[in-house]
């Protein structure tokens, strides 16, 4: 979907930006980038696109369906490709780290609860907030490395203060 014609059909113009953003969803490994993240991959391609721009032409892809727009614990938007199969996540309430998941059990049980008390589901988003167990977690290791050198940096300055 990252043809000219293909960003014409949904009435966008093929601009570079577009095309250039739309093309970085398509082959990056990580599928939630918030916005500054996407400007830094462009800046890394040596591509002079503002994030001003970005901004807009994120929310433009959201709002013609090629993105899909979440809110997770950090409070920043981020966003992923829309390859329109349901899914949901589980989030490290310690590193960030976003898991997709899909469990046909918990579908079932929600659409029940929700006609058992009068609804009919139109569309939800279930985001749980977990801590890693895995022992073998990089980002779990790497979020104690930071920490640990964020409170041996606090030392430092605390000894420093005394002197």
């Amino acid at each position: 979907m990252s043809t000219p014609q293909d960003l014409r059909n949904l009435g966008l113009k093929a601009t570079i930006p577009r095309l250039k953003i739309l093309e970085l969803f398509e082959r990056s490994t990580q599928r939630h980038l918030a916005a500054e993240d996407v400007h830094r991959l462009l800046l890394a391609e040596n591509l002079d696109i503002g994030l001003a721009t970005v901004y807009r032409v994120l929310t433009q892809f959201e709002q013609a369906g090629l993105l899909e727009r979440h809110h997770f614990e950090s409070g920043k938007a981020v966003f992923e490709k829309n390859a329109g199969l349901h899914h949901d996540h589980l989030v490290c309430i310690n590193c960030g780290r976003v898991e997709e998941f899909c469990d046909p059990e918990i579908e079932r049980r929600q659409a029940k609860i929700a006609k058992e008390r009068g609804f009919a589901i139109q569309e939800h988003a279930l985001y749980l907030y977990a801590e890693c167990l895995k022992s073998d977690c990089p980002n779990r290791n790497a979020d104690k490395q930071s920490s640990l050198t964020l409170r041996a940096g606090e030392v430092d300055a605390a000894e420093r203060a005394d002197d």
